[in-house]
């Protein structure tokens, strides 16, 4: 049997990320509305959709691009919305690979709780940096990762790379 590394910080993020409502207080409205952008994580924001780096990120550049607009389903989006989607995602890929040289990046949406979703009500769309040989014995293991920096310098990395673009 698999001993479990406990990590208690992450019930705050449990307990906030089953809100499918903007009513409800969904975690990722609340980020987009915080007063100090730095602080709450967000890299950019457009007219219509945002760029957040991942709080609990499974790497360092874990981000997510989401729409402003509290919506769960892709097909939910206008067009205006669907449309600076892809391209902040787009932007945020490249954003990625300025700051962190990945081997790869993995991109991804889930779409609904049973496809995963950790905030079903909000889509949001992951882009996550791959190294060759990233996933180490924490992973298999203990099934925990380790991250080799603070959120602070990611985001410090992020935000400079999204701005020489």
């Amino acid at each position: 049997m698999l001993e479990r590394l406990w990590a208690g910080w992450r019930s705050q993020y449990i307990a906030s990320s089953g809100a499918d409502s903007a009513d409800d207080g969904c975690v990722l409205c609340r980020v987009l509305a915080a007063p100090d952008e730095r602080e709450a994580l967000v890299v950019w924001r457009g007219d219509h959709s945002a760029v957040i780096l991942n709080a609990y990120p499974y790497t360092s550049g874990h981000v997510m691009a989401l729409p402003l607009r509290h919506v769960g389903q892709l097909e939910d989006l206008d067009a205006d919305e669907a449309a600076e989607l892809w391209s902040t995602t787009t932007n945020a890929i490249r954003a990625v690979k300025q700051a962190y040289d990945p081997g790869g990046v993995n991109m991804g949406a889930n779409l609904g709780r049973a496809a995963g979703a950790g905030v079903p009500g909000h889509l949001h769309v992951h882009v996550v940096p791959r190294w060759a040989g990233d996933t180490n014995f924490m992973t298999t293991v203990a099934e925990a990762r380790i991250l080799p920096e603070p959120l602070s310098e990611s985001y410090d990395k992020i935000r400079a790379a999204w701005s020489v673009r």
